[in-house]
């Protein structure tokens, strides 16, 4: 007596796989037996039914499927549907092809509707996400069908109008695919374009920042930005100008010095010795914070050397011999805004040739090599190919454009104004309508009044060594930066 469904023992996929190869070993054996007539189609399906297979794979249409005379395709369609490619056929071949061409060919369309679906929702287009949708959708329900269609054995693109040929639809995937990139295409150029749109706001939002910190400088520091000539023409040109740009650019040296005070103390330098081979008074002054004033002194001498000429004495600058006061002013005005890294942007400007000479001239190869390490930097900036992004060169090339600044202003007045600088020499007398005691200015800085030499202190004092030089510009005389020495020491002092 059959046993009740409800006694059935759970469904074992193993069992299934095994009896579904039964099936094809009675089917090949029979069919050899028989010579390979339809005579023993009936026997087949005894033997099937043996197994009593129909009530446990009704629902496995897939594997096994009841045809409408008997309950069960042939062993021939179980074949065909289990394993197709085994079939020897050239038909059957082109026919795999086919579909798998056709496959290919749906999928590809439906990737390029949901490509331009997704453009269509970022700038959203309402009937285009309809359209795209309806395609998404119309590609979908194709492989479906493509789908059903090869569980039913009908891709053959001879006997099933909805297959093209292979080449056809390998034709038409590249055109999908085409499609979809070149929406792609067109999305990524759409958000670039958007990029650069934020990149021009923000840039212009940095500009508006700046020039906001610009006035906030200058009402903080008055004469120490170049906020203050903002605005400035050539006709209204004063000597009041010239001293705030003076200032700006000194300003500029002495962050320089602090840099290059803190890589000697890094490297392990006598800070004492260097200053003293620079200066042998700052040494005699037994006072540490006065080292700085003797390394500012070096930098100022190099960095104003041959300030008066239009050239600046390298003929890497000869072009400027040749230019009238428009141009320098032109120069000015053009500069005064820009960062440095953006003025050597231009390898062959005025001002990145102007720095490359001036760093060559007053970094020393063994202060490189001690700082850095090696002389990189140097052969870069020897060479030409560019400059290199360390801060310690960052810092120099910002002083080196605040001195180009200050160079053309110097050259934009008129050619008969009396411009000239000037140096004060070691052992001269001090005079405070020429001079200015840098250790004065230091101490009134520090609230300490009673700091300056030869102004209240009842000791006389000399000129040490000029810190940084002075200027006179039309009736204009701006007074040099000197460091002063008591006189009982001038007869020790080397001329």
């Amino acid at each position: 007596m059959e046993p009740s469904r409800a006694a059935a023992p759970p469904l074992n996929f193993g069992s299934v796989a095994r009896s579904i190869s039964k099936i094809l070993r009675l089917r090949r054996s029979a069919a050899s037996s028989t010579g390979g007539s339809a005579d023993a189609a009936p026997d087949d399906y005894d033997a099937i039914h043996k197994f009593k297979l129909a009530r446990d794979f009704r629902d496995y249409s897939g594997i096994v499927t009841e045809p409408p005379d008997k309950g069960f395709h042939k062993p021939e369609d179980e074949k065909r549907q289990l394993q197709p490619q085994r079939s020897g056929s050239s038909g059957d071949l082109e026919a795999m092809e086919s579909l798998l061409a056709n496959l290919f060919a749906s999928i590809s369309a439906v990737k390029a509707a949901y490509a331009e679906l997704q453009v269509a929702q970022s700038s959203y287009d309402s009937e285009l996400i309809q359209s795209a949708d309806g395609a998404v959708v119309a590609g979908l329900k194709h492989i479906s069908v493509l789908k059903q269609a090869f569980f039913r054995n009908q891709f053959d693109p001879r006997t099933c109008p909805i297959l093209q040929p292979a080449l056809a639809a390998q034709l038409q995937e590249l055109r999908n695919l085409n499609r979809t990139y070149s929406i792609t295409t067109h999305k990524l150029e759409a958000e670039l374009d958007l990029k650069d749109s934020e990149i021009l706001a923000h840039q212009a939002s940095l500009l508006e920042s700046e020039r906001e910190a610009q006035a906030l400088e200058a009402k903080l520091h008055p004469n120490r930005s170049l906020a203050a000539l903002d605005g400035l023409h050539l006709s209204g040109l004063n000597p009041t100008h010239f001293l705030t740009a003076l200032r700006y650019a000194f300003k500029s040296i002495r962050f320089f010095v602090q840099l290059m005070v803190k890589e000697m103390d890094s490297a392990g330098w006598d800070l004492d010795a260097a200053a003293g081979s620079i200066q042998l008074d700052v040494l005699r002054g037994k006072e540490p914070s006065h080292r700085t004033f003797a390394f500012e002194s070096y930098v100022c001498l190099r960095m104003f050397s041959d300030f008066d000429h239009q050239n600046l004495g390298f003929g890497a600058l000869e072009e400027c011999l040749a230019w009238d006061r428009r141009q320098f002013f032109d120069e000015f005005t053009r500069l005064k805004s820009i960062a440095m890294n953006q003025s050597l942007g231009r390898l062959p400007s005025p001002v990145a040739r102007f720095c490359r000479a001036k760093y060559l001239s007053l970094v020393h190869p063994k202060m490189e090599s001690s700082f850095l390490g090696d002389l990189d930097q140097r052969a870069m900036v020897s060479s030409g190919r560019g400059f290199p992004g360390s801060e310690f060169f960052a810092a120099f090339a910002e002083m080196a454009r605040r001195m180009w600044l200050l160079h053309c202003l110097f050259f934009s007045f008129e050619p008969d104004t009396e411009r000239s600088i000037f140096q004060i020499r070691r052992g001269n007398r001090f005079s405070d309508v020429y001079m200015e005691s840098v250790t004065a200015a230091e101490s009134k800085d520090k609230g300490d009044a009673g700091g300056a030499e030869g102004a209240g202190s009842g000791r006389a004092t000399t000129v040490g060594f000029t810190v940084v030089p002075g200027f006179k510009v039309g009736r204009t005389l701006i007074q040099s930066k000197v460091y002063l020495i008591p006189v009982d020491a001038k007869a020790n002092l080397r001329s």
